[in-house]
């Protein structure tokens, strides 16, 4: 017991090391929590480009205000932006990876139907994919539509059929 509260700290006098695990920690937890309310909480970016916002805004704000000590602030923001970079290297290299931290697209919409299950899942409702139709593709005329995804990073694309 005595080494986890040397690792991870207690109370507000947290050494580096300290602030490091914790801050690897609640990135972690927070690219869990992202990805538990799905794509549609944030639509901007991908759920590691969106925890690196919040992570380095909540934990950079305290060495402004003096809550924490600067330096330990400034390692665990390091740590978190290499930990970041590790993991946008390492989605290149894995496609297991990059479906675990950002999931897949999802398809919405293909020959003419709505595929309610899926909307279900992306926690979309039909008026939410006709306003991207209609700002998008200039139309509400579903017949134009070929298939609709909502992307990883919770945008809607729309593919239009080809006129021949």
């Amino acid at each position: 017991m005595d080494s986890l509260i040397e690792l991870w700290g207690n109370g507000t006098s947290l050494n580096t090391l300290q602030m490091s695990c914790r801050g690897v920690t609640v990135f972690v937890l927070a690219l869990i929590l992202i990805r538990i309310s799905g794509r549609r909480s944030f639509g901007i970016g991908s759920p590691l480009d969106n925890i690196i916002v919040m992570l380095l805004g909540a934990i950079l704000s305290r060495a402004v205000v003096g809550a924490s000590p600067f330096i330990p602030v400034t390692i665990t923001c390091t740590a978190i932006v290499l930990l970041h970079r590790f993991f946008s290297w390492y989605k290149g290299k894995s496609s297991r990876f990059i479906h675990l931290v950002e999931g897949d697209k999802i398809m919405v919409f293909q020959d003419g139907k709505f595929i309610q299950a899926n909307m279900e899942r992306a926690q979309l409702h039909k008026e939410d994919i006709m306003q991207e139709l209609r700002k998008r593709a200039m139309t509400d005329d579903l017949n134009q539509v070929k298939v609709i995804y909502i992307e990883r990073n919770g945008e809607i694309s729309i593919i239009i059929k080809k006129a021949y």
